[in-house]
């Protein structure tokens, strides 16, 4: 069994489920699902700015509106249960678990303890932070030790 652990930052849409759930044909994969909350860590301007960039004007409005921190707690949990709930009903072995602090930490811990073969990073486009490659695809690279695999989620959840 191939082994994947996935980073998110919102809900699967079954488009996303269908295209991680597809990669490696018929060969069977178990996610080890890793979605991190909107925290402090994530810059509202950033987001404005990138929301901007898509030409997402009303969303670029909205971002204060979004709850972070621990107010995104409960919003993030909802997301995490959907999106492994998904990836089962497709046939796939999923488990999940909430990010608090360190994302990149966190990953590299569970790609240790899962033994995975990958990372895939399934995010909307961070374009800002894409170009200095902040981003967690390009900072994970340098830290887990296997494939990230950076993905774009097809459509909002």
């Amino acid at each position: 069994m191939f082994t994947s652990v996935l980073m998110i930052e919102k809900a699967l849409t079954s488009a996303d489920v269908e295209f991680v759930t597809t990669l490696h044909g018929d060969e069977p994969v178990a996610f080890h699902v890793l979605l991190q909350p909107r925290g402090d860590q994530a810059d509202r301007l950033l987001r404005a700015i990138d929301d901007i960039a898509l030409g997402e004007l009303d969303e670029a409005v909205r971002e204060r509106d979004t709850p972070e921190g621990a107010a995104a707690q409960g919003v993030g949990q909802q997301a995490l249960d959907v999106s492994v709930q998904a990836l089962r009903a497709a046939g796939s072995t999923a488990e999940g678990r909430l990010v608090e602090d360190h994302p990149l930490e966190a990953l590299k811990a569970l790609v240790a303890e899962a033994s995975a073969d990958e990372v895939i990073v399934l995010t909307d486009p961070h374009y800002v932070e894409e170009f200095f490659h902040r981003d967690w695809a390009s900072r994970a690279r340098h830290k887990v030790g296997v494939p990230v695999l950076k993905l774009f989620s097809h459509s909002k959840a």
